[in-house]
């Protein structure tokens, strides 16, 4: 089997999966090998998704390593089955893989719950404001690279329009409800644009007032993709560099629990609401 010439997230997840089962059952790669009448090279390739795997064997090796959770079989099978093109593979090689995963982990979705601290969610930006982020980059983008990115950035929102949209939840901060970028008249349209999102059925936006005080991870915007099983839970989290994602047990647990938190200090949705609109007419 040739290996991928290009590795996405959700290929490399689904190996991690793979080599989470294995270690959770004792066996090291050489004694897996043996059990599955393999070699040690495929199983090492497989795991770290360089070689992609069938359904059928992701079962056949879950069942020789004894995992009792069908759920999550199931789920890295559906995974495993996956063979169609993502729309984010036209701008591979004009944008940073790392944009590219969170466009597919987006996409896969089953929902989603972020606190946003100094920016709006990238699926509630609108296309003036996400052109003055941009424009504020150093190095400046060129013109045609500033044209994929808005393009990219603005498709990722096609996510909240499917059929099967994830219900999701934005916790956002006044720091970036009241943060000017582009200047007043962008500033205001994005809130009113945040408020006309705020009417559909699968998106709750709460307002995070200053007066709400300190809450966990408040220095960092923090994203929470939901699988269709809790094991495969994602965390994404902005860096100076890009998306960067986690997915190890505890580290879940722990963004959990801070998003709890940050929901706790947050306005209701009714009073968010009226929060914006405030915002709206002082910019």
């Amino acid at each position: 089997m040739a290996p991928r010439k290009a590795l996405t997230a959700r290929q490399r997840r689904l190996g991690t999966e793979l080599r989470k089962i294995r270690e959770h059952t004792g066996l090291s790669m050489t004694q897996a090998a043996e059990v599955l009448g393999t070699d040690r090279t495929t199983i090492s390739n497989t795991e770290s998704g360089r070689f992609g795997v069938s359904p059928e064997r992701v079962r056949t090796w879950a069942g020789h390593y004894a995992c009792p959770d069908a759920a999550y079989v199931d789920a890295l099978a559906a995974m495993a089955a996956e063979r169609i093109t993502g729309w984010w593979e036209d701008y591979r090689g004009d944008l940073a893989s790392g944009a590219l995963d969170l466009a597919e982990l987006e996409h896969h979705a089953v929902g989603i719950r972020s606190v946003q601290i100094t920016h709006m969610p990238g699926l509630l930006q609108n296309e003036d404001y996400v052109r003055a982020v941009f424009e504020g980059a150093i190095p400046p983008p060129s013109a045609a690279s500033q044209r994929r990115q808005l393009s990219h950035r603005l498709k990722r929102r096609d996510v909240l329009d499917r059929d099967n949209a994830p219900p999701c939840t934005f916790l956002i901060h006044e720091a970036a409800l009241r943060m000017t970028f582009g200047g007043s008249s962008v500033a205001r349209g994005q809130l009113e644009y945040l408020l006309k999102q705020s009417e559909r059925d699968n998106v709750t936006i709460r307002a995070i007032p200053f007066a709400a005080g300190g809450f966990a991870e408040t220095g960092a915007s923090t994203q929470y993709v939901y699988g269709p099983v809790p094991q495969l839970d994602t965390v994404q989290t902005d860096t100076a560099t890009g998306p960067a994602f986690v997915d190890a047990e505890t580290r879940l647990v722990n963004y959990r629990a801070a998003l709890d938190q940050a929901e706790g200090r947050s306005l209701d949705p009714e009073s968010s609401r009226d929060f914006i609109r405030k915002i709206a007419q002082q910019v």
